[in-house]
């Protein structure tokens, strides 16, 4: 059962958990939709919504809530903050490499064996939105290369091809299809291996033809993507940490 709590919904699990969600309606929301993030849970519902609707709607998702909640709490540690000047280590196309720090004549991201440097200019008063604006782009740059030349391979075999391909954050999900048939990827992919990125895209690319999650939508994955298994269960269990790692690298440019 789920009970109100100011802006907090609690809600009783099968398996005896409670999980607290947070509850926001708002003025463009057709449905109610459930998201999942490293800060938690938070459902959305348009306004007028009765409680009993939202309460009805947390209680036949809560099998899945606690699921995508399990798979975040691998994330135990909290990751080191971005700091202008400070290097760090975090995976880039699945490999483990180093972030570092120069000045340069303009902003730029350059690539080396092992590692990224970025070169911002003085004066840094700016240097920490800049040095997060670098980044996304870097990241949106080798999801598109990729993406470009995979779906030079999968359209003639699917017959059909997207409208268009948009990469951003994405709270929860990899991927999407939307109404107009357009491509959604989560940025997050970029620091994935190269495999897992396929797989979303081919998964996607599938629901031209199936928009469900039939067994003739996994017949086409299979036939396009042998190895979807394998790389689905490893964004289960790798995803909650390479989204909190696209947050704390993009952050400001994420909201």
């Amino acid at each position: 059962m789920a009970y109100l709590d100011g802006d907090w919904l609690e809600l009783a699990t099968p398996s005896g958990n409670t999980i607290r969600v947070l509850k926001a309606s708002h003025p463009r929301a057709r449905r109610l939709r459930l998201t999942v993030s490293t800060k938690g849970a938070r459902v959305t519902y348009p306004q007028g919504t009765h409680p009993s609707q939202v309460n009805a709607f947390l209680r036949h998702n809560a099998d899945w809530l606690e699921k995508k909640l399990g798979e975040l709490n691998l994330v135990i540690e909290p990751l080191p903050p971005l700091r202008v000047g400070s290097p760090i280590e975090f995976p880039l196309r699945g490999e483990a490499i180093t972030l570092d720090w120069a000045e340069g004549a303009y902003p730029r991201v350059v690539a080396y064996e092992g590692g990224l440097t970025l070169e911002i200019p003085r004066p840094h008063s700016r240097a920490l939105p800049v040095a997060r604006g670098l980044l996304a782009s870097y990241f949106e740059t080798q999801i598109r290369r990729d993406v470009s030349r995979w779906l030079a391979g999968y359209v003639p075999q699917l017959g059909l091809a997207p409208t268009a391909l948009r990469i951003r954050p994405m709270k929860s999900l990899w991927g999407s299809l939307d109404t107009r048939d357009r491509i959604n990827l989560d940025l997050a992919l970029a620091l994935a291996p190269p495999a897992a990125l396929r797989y979303v895209l081919a998964h996607e690319l599938c629901h031209l033809k199936v928009r469900n999650h039939s067994p003739r939508f996994w017949a086409h994955v299979e036939a396009i993507f042998p190895d979807w298994r394998e790389q689905r269960d490893w964004l289960r269990q790798n995803g909650a940490l390479l989204k909190a790692e696209l947050d704390r690298l993009i952050a400001d440019v994420a909201d």
